[in-house]
């Protein structure tokens, strides 16, 4: 019997060349493993594709967080001591908590420089988990400034650097905030989402703020025993509008990405619904877990004994979900931030089998109709 609690179940092999280091061009010609949730079967497809899965009146739930290029390279201002920053949350006006290496060169009223001179801070404490609280100092907006002068805030994994700072972004993100990209909503480009509008599927925007804590390792053999991190979200009110129309009409409420998942089924945990609302949720999902809202989900590749293939094994089916990975792998797909995506969906009834006209359909009747007749005429000599 397959204990769920246990963290080592979530574990598979993966090859260190299957981790994606850069992403693909176009977004949508990524690949994109179909499973059906239903029946466990598989079909390999790209995400161009995916409006052949969709029916009018589905709706797709996007996270439009927008990833803060938070990590900064700078020097101690008394020494010029190389020093690097990784902002985590804002605390106040310009301070923020964050996490540096080498950490011990941080010291309470230690002075740093960044840019050339262009952003100073000054550390004022040390956090309970060892980060640090500093205030910053530039001339206008902290935000500007970060924009010309930060990095992106890449997982560990992926060790090339990025080009173009714009690819670590979905093509819909407006709300500052992210540590970390959402990354299932990467594949999209603005002619898919106009294609999938054209077609009847309609779209709805929710706001999490990744936090590093999504890239935390679950430590605790006993998986009900991990902290989860905190994360804050909002839900507006056209969104859940949007929601409770598609349920009233039959439609499937679909999440972009495990980050709009936790979102909704947070929101309906807390509020027995998914209304129009704000707030911090921790919610854990793993198996066995009863869905409140979300009918499929988009996603991509998660690390081995993460929270996410929990959540993933707990919508899809824990059996489900490792043959998935394993075929994903002997076929070698690419894997985590910048990697192929996943559709994970009653697929088997939802119209995405090839359509036939009404001109075919007479044309294979008045064939078989003159089959019969030659038939009947070989039969009555």
């Amino acid at each position: 019997m397959i204990d769920y609690t246990k963290r080592s179940t979530y574990y598979y092999d993966l090859p260190q060349e299957r981790i994606a280091q850069t992403p693909v061009e176009p977004r949508s010609s990524s690949r994109m493993l179909c499973l059906d949730r239903s029946t466990g079967a598989l079909s390999h497809r790209h995400f161009y594709e995916l409006g052949q899965f969709l029916r009018p009146g589905d709706l797709l739930v996007m996270n439009d967080s927008r990833v803060l290029p938070a990590r900064l390279y700078g020097v101690k201002t008394e020494n010029q001591t190389p020093i690097e920053f990784l902002l985590l949350k804002p605390v106040g006006e310009k301070v923020w908590e964050i996490i540096c290496k080498p950490a011990k060169k941080a010291k309470i009223g230690t002075h740093f420089s960044f840019g050339g001179g262009k952003l100073d801070a000054e550390v004022l404490g040390i956090t309970e988990d060892g980060g640090r609280t500093v205030r910053f100092t530039c001339e206008g907006s902290l935000y500007a400034v970060l924009d010309e002068i930060g990095q992106m805030p890449l997982p560990p994994y992926i060790t090339e650097k990025l080009q173009d700072k714009e690819r670590y972004q979905t093509v819909y993100a407006r709300e500052l905030g992210s540590s970390a990209a959402p990354t299932a909503g990467l594949h999209f480009t603005p002619e898919l989402l106009a294609e999938l509008k054209a077609q009847g599927v309609n779209q709805a925007f929710v706001t999490l703020h990744v936090g590093l804590g999504t890239f935390r390792p679950v430590k605790e053999d006993d998986i009900t025993k991990h902290h989860m991190h905190i994360e804050h979200y909002t839900i507006p009110q056209e969104t859940a509008d949007l929601i409770a129309e598609t349920k009233r009409n039959g439609g499937r409420v679909i999440a972009v990405g495990t980050t709009s998942c936790r979102t909704l089924e947070g929101a309906a945990a807390e509020h027995g619904k998914v209304c129009a609302c704000e707030g911090d949720t921790g919610i854990f999902i793993y198996p066995p877990y009863d869905f409140k809202v979300i009918d499929g989900l988009i996603t991509n590749f998660h690390l081995p004994e993460s929270t996410l293939i929990m959540l993933v094994s707990a919508f899809a089916g824990y059996d489900n979900v490792m043959h998935a990975y394993k075929t994903a792998v002997e076929e070698k797909y690419r894997f985590f931030s910048f990697g192929d995506a996943m559709l994970i969906a009653d697929l088997s009834s939802d119209g995405s089998a090839e359509t036939v006209s009404d001109a075919e359909v007479t044309a294979v009747s008045e064939r078989l109709m003159a089959q019969n007749a030659a038939v009947y005429e070989e039969l009555a000599k």
